[in-house]
């Protein structure tokens, strides 16, 4: 049995709007799993969030440092001189 994080939403939702706690849901559905898939502390973070009015189970994009385009550029930087810092290679490639 294939269990995948979007059915889990799915199910700590359900334990949610029926008012259990976050220990009682996650002892159920390790309970009722193959494996034990989840700790009191994930599906109380779910609940803080069904809480806060996000239901969407779909991971949401990430943020924080974008992908870099100039790997290339920066490893030669680097293999030239290995102390050189992040600062001058941002201001090297202009990024």
């Amino acid at each position: 049995m294939e269990v995948n994080k979007e059915k889990i939403q799915y199910i700590l939702q359900f334990f949610f709007d029926k008012s259990e706690n976050a220990s009682q849901a996650a002892e159920i559905v390790n309970g009722i799993s193959v494996a034990d898939t989840l700790t009191a502390n994930y599906v109380e973070l779910s609940f803080r969030l069904f809480r806060s009015g996000i239901f969407g189970v779909k991971d949401a994009p990430h943020t924080g440092w974008s992908v870099v385009k100039n790997v290339d550029k920066i490893t030669e930087i680097i293999e030239v001189d290995r102390h050189v810092s992040s600062r001058s290679i941002t201001q090297e490639l202009k990024i």
